[in-house]
């Protein structure tokens, strides 16, 4: 679908999860297709609150708050809502669309109950290591785009032979506190951090740690240990990356213990590797959570059934 989306013809079908502690909606929809209008194309918005930036209470007495409403007090406190005026450098709300929305879409935006699994390096190969193989193209194809330089070139903050630096679509760009950058790997042999080796992925990765230092530092001010540099498994899509997180920017979803894996981590356990032969990463078995809409969810959930009837 085109970049040019207007949101007034959206069509509201269902709310499809709400997260409130993280201030995200997400809900299903339609819009028009740019090709044929009157055909609508299955859509999902996700809304998440924006942070609200220092400069707001600099100008607290200016006038930027258009009213405001005392809810209650008691002793010295005192507690209100207020509303700010519109103002083009405070967005209430960034929004994501996703259009056409497949079904696998719908489904990772739904709200699911989790379930933690216990993946072997014998569950890896016989369960996981075939769906990843298996995974449809047509969802990584943002990610050969960027790395072909045809999307989001003016937005590269660093590019090596190995890693492509670059703004985050959850980051709204201005606001340091919630700086959310994406080292996006330019090879195609990591699917995901199991396929990591001491060679020749161990100095591949060091060269990355180096080089998202100097650009948090050059262009942000941001020094060591200022961020947290972490690998998801399960990722969402199986083209291997790296997310960097201002150290401050907490309660996200994707810090989730079992999913995020520290890059200082996992260079640890690369140099502790032999030069040759099998990966820690492929000896290791990784507990981590499964919600029920995800495509491992039911034959891990059988295997682990299986596993458990045994015991």
């Amino acid at each position: 679908m085109t970049a040019n989306i207007d949101l007034k013809n959206f069509v509201f079908e269902c709310v499809l999860d709400e997260n409130v502690p993280a201030h995200t909606l997400a809900v299903l929809g339609t819009l028009p297709s740019p090709s044929a209008p009157f055909t609508p194309l299955r859509a999902i918005l996700r809304f998440e609150r924006t942070a609200l930036s220092p400069i707001v209470a600099s100008q607290l007495s200016s006038g930027i708050l258009e009213s405001t409403k005392q809810i209650g007090s008691t002793d010295i406190y005192s507690w209100f809502i207020a509303w700010i005026h519109k103002r083009d450098e405070f967005p209430d709300v960034k929004i994501y669309v996703i259009c056409p929305a497949t079904d696998v879409h719908i489904r990772k935006y739904m709200t699911q109950d989790v379930l933690m699994v216990r993946e072997t390096p014998a569950l890896y190969r016989s369960i996981v290591k075939p769906y990843i193989l298996a995974f449809d193209p047509a969802r990584t194809q943002w990610v050969r785009d960027i790395l072909a330089g045809t999307a989001e070139a003016s937005n590269i903050l660093n590019a090596s032979p190995d890693f492509l630096i670059l703004p985050d679509m959850k980051w709204d760009t201005t606001n340091v506190s919630t700086l959310y950058l994406l080292a996006l790997y330019t090879h195609t042999d990591v699917h995901c951090m199991r396929d990591l080796h001491k060679r020749p992925h161990l100095e591949m990765l060091k060269t990355l740690r180096r080089d998202a230092t100097r650009v948090l530092q050059d262009k942000w001010g941001i020094g060591r240990g200022g961020v947290r540099m972490y690998i998801h498994y399960q990722p969402s899509y199986y083209h291997f990356h790296v997310h960097i997180v201002y150290v401050g920017h907490v309660g996200l979803h994707g810090m989730t213990v079992g999913q995020a894996h520290l890059l200082d981590d996992i260079i640890s356990l690369l140099e502790l590797d032999p030069d040759d032969g099998s990966s820690i990463l492929e000896r290791m078995t990784f507990t981590y959570g499964l919600g029920t809409e995800h495509g491992l969810y039911k034959p891990m959930a059988a295997a682990l059934a299986e596993v458990h009837d045994t015991d």
